[in-house]
């Protein structure tokens, strides 16, 4: 069943999302989309429900036919400092103002959303299954997430951040145990079960 196109029909809608939140090491990413109305694509859903090559088509054609759309990172400082939760809205804050076009209201996914920007919202819990712009923003935020951590995975190749993405498989836990920690892992974070013996490179 195809996703709804809007919220409220003649106005700009920005569907925004964010990944990463549970992942040890990486930045939070999120991105921003304003979709035609008319916009329909039975392919287009929750990311985490779709397969890897289902997403990386879908970000082309999101891509060309949106009427807007923008990714933005919040960093692994920027986490550790101010907490993942408030790194996930300045995240999402900074994909919104990177969109080109200004939005009328804002459809955030999730239940809570703090943020100076002047733009009424609506929070819409796993709104990446129920509208077509929030689940665009999910599959761009995963798939320039996943080819990010795929490339920072050449250069730390003992946490399998290729496949896993820097969430807490078993893989990444004993890379963390056997080699220690990198500059991209999240210091607030509990890494392993015992940070006793973690050091940080």
């Amino acid at each position: 069943m195809p996703l709804l196109p809007f919220l409220e029909a003649n106005r700009l809608e920005a569907g925004c999302d964010e990944v990463g939140r549970g992942c040890l090491a990486g930045p939070v990413v999120a991105a921003a989309v304003i979709l035609p109305e008319d916009f329909s694509n039975p392919w287009v859903n929750d990311s985490k429900k779709l397969l890897k090559s289902q997403r990386e088509e879908l970000v082309e054609e999101i891509k060309s036919t949106a009427l807007s759309w923008a990714i933005a990172e919040a960093s692994v400082t920027e986490i550790d400092q101010i907490n993942i939760l408030n790194a996930s809205f300045l995240a999402m804050k900074r994909a919104v103002l990177g969109l080109k076009t200004q939005p009328h209201h804002l459809l955030i996914d999730g239940n809570r959303w703090k943020s100076d920007l002047q733009i009424p919202h609506t929070c819409v819990i796993k709104g990446d299954g129920k509208f077509a712009s929030i689940a665009a923003a999910s599959i761009l935020a995963k798939v320039y997430r996943d080819d990010l951590m795929a490339k920072l995975a050449r250069d730390f190749p003992y946490y399998g951040w290729e496949t896993n993405a820097g969430y807490p498989t078993k893989v990444h836990r004993k890379g963390i145990s056997d080699h220690g920690a990198t500059p991209w892992h999240r210091s607030s974070f509990k890494l392993l079960p015992d940070q006793l013996e973690l050091n940080f490179k």
